[in-house]
């Protein structure tokens, strides 16, 4: 691939180069050069008119249906959603059937990786099966790839083994991510617990649910010493005691989701099961404090939380619907529409690209001559409508059809390969 980027502003956190426009050339895959007014012979030219490049984004904590629920997601349908929404790298939860719970099956997401334009990272089971009961050889699947361990979506449960897990991985630096959760001061919860919750009449997920699961985790994390990642924290609550533990300088980070930063609860009044996620969305002051929380460095990174179902798991009454909606194609639009006065565009850049690497210990992506091409291409000033046409994942379970968002991807550079948004 030979590739011309020119008259493109350069999103690099912690660089000289930051805000600067220029050229960027590209042969096989490897930067040849920066710098203005370039030329290259045969090669495909992307005029950005002054939209932004920045490193690559990395989205953690993706759902994909491969293996088991192919016919909700798959590894060619998760690429395409994926580059959409600008991430070139995705980290994959382990709860597939079989779950990723051995090297075998970090091997197979790895393998199909080989192919396509976007990383697949695989996130290995705390236990097998995502169960909740015997631990699995973590080290095996570090060995073979796994970035990092958590059962996923089901959040651990089991103090003890919390506490194995943590242990776990110190000796080789490895990172443990759990959901805070406690399910059982939830039981058959269906949405925030809150003014909303009781005028609807249905049961309601307190936010003491999250923020006793989170004191717990937090404590195990100071016993080990280890390094514990808060997986999609939505409560105001949550983001004091992330907020207490980096001040003790404990190994604790945390990620946010987009739907968390742009939606508050009283967007259930019409029962769109499409807003029924987990974790839930909240009131209004919990949100405030999120983006608080992102601003000020309490929160590391933004997530999708890209969780696709199948219309049998979906389109239902309220009560009865799976949690959950994909989140890819519209991570970047959403949290651009409400960070834009509280982040610059390299603070957003940092908390999509950067931070989410260094959360699982992973290089970070470079930009210049002789490194490999890793790059996203946006314009964080486009407002555009969200169409179903904009939806790439098999699953369509989204709420955000006819929204206006905030910040266009362009197009995201690879692996020696280029993808470009149509118009």
């Amino acid at each position: 691939m030979q590739l011309l980027i020119k008259n493109a502003t350069l999103v690099l956190p912690d660089s000289k180069h930051d805000g600067t426009v220029a050229d960027i050339s590209i042969v096989d895959g490897k930067i040849q050069e920066v710098g203005k007014g370039l030329t290259l012979a045969g090669a495909t030219v992307f005029d950005a008119n002054g939209a932004c490049v920045s490193p690559g984004w990395l989205d953690i904590g993706t759902l994909v249906g491969d293996p088991g629920f192919e016919h909700r997601e798959d590894f060619a349908s998760v690429e395409k959603a994926a580059k959409a929404g600008g991430y070139t790298a995705i980290a994959c939860l382990p709860n597939t059937a079989p779950a990723t719970h051995s090297k075998s099956e970090v091997q197979y997401v790895r393998s199909r990786s080989e192919t396509s334009l976007v990383d697949f990272l695989p996130i290995g089971a705390v236990s097998h099966d995502c169960g909740g009961k015997d631990i699995t050889e973590m080290y095996d699947m570090q060995a073979a790839g796994a970035v990092a361990f958590s059962d996923g979506k089901k959040s651990v449960q089991d103090s003890g083994l919390m506490l194995r897990a943590l242990q776990y991985v110190k000796p080789f630096g490895g990172v443990v991510l759990n959901r805070p959760h406690d399910r059982t001061m939830a039981p058959s919860g269906q949405l925030h617990e809150g003014v909303m919750s009781t005028s609807l009449g249905m049961k309601g997920i307190p936010a003491l649910a999250e923020e006793l699961m989170l004191r717990r985790d937090i404590y195990l994390a100071e016993y080990t010493g280890s390094h514990l990642h808060a997986l999609n924290i939505s409560t105001a609550g949550s983001v004091e005691l992330v907020r207490d533990a980096k001040a003790r300088g404990l190994q604790v980070t945390a990620s946010v989701a987009a739907m968390n930063l742009a939606c508050d609860d009283h967007l259930l009044s019409e029962f769109d099961p499409n807003f029924k996620v987990m974790p839930p969305i909240r009131e209004l002051t919990d949100m405030e404090a999120l983006r608080a929380g992102l601003a000020d460095g309490t929160i590391d990174c933004i997530t999708s939380n890209h969780t696709p179902l199948d219309p049998e798991a979906k389109n239902l009454e309220f009560p009865f619907a799976d949690f959950g909606a994909i989140g890819l194609e519209t991570a970047f639009g959403l949290s651009w529409m409400h960070l834009a006065n509280s982040l610059t565009v390299s603070q957003l850049v940092e908390r999509l690209a950067i931070l989410p690497r260094s959360v699982l210990g992973l290089p970070a992506v470079k930009l210049g001559p002789g490194i490999a091409a890793n790059l996203t291409i946006f314009d964080p000033s486009v407002e555009w409508s969200f169409s179903k046409k904009d939806i790439f994942s098999k699953s369509k379970n989204t709420p955000f059809v006819g929204w206006r968002l905030k910040g266009k991807v362009l197009g995201v550079v690879n692996k020696g390969r280029f993808w470009q948004a149509e118009g």
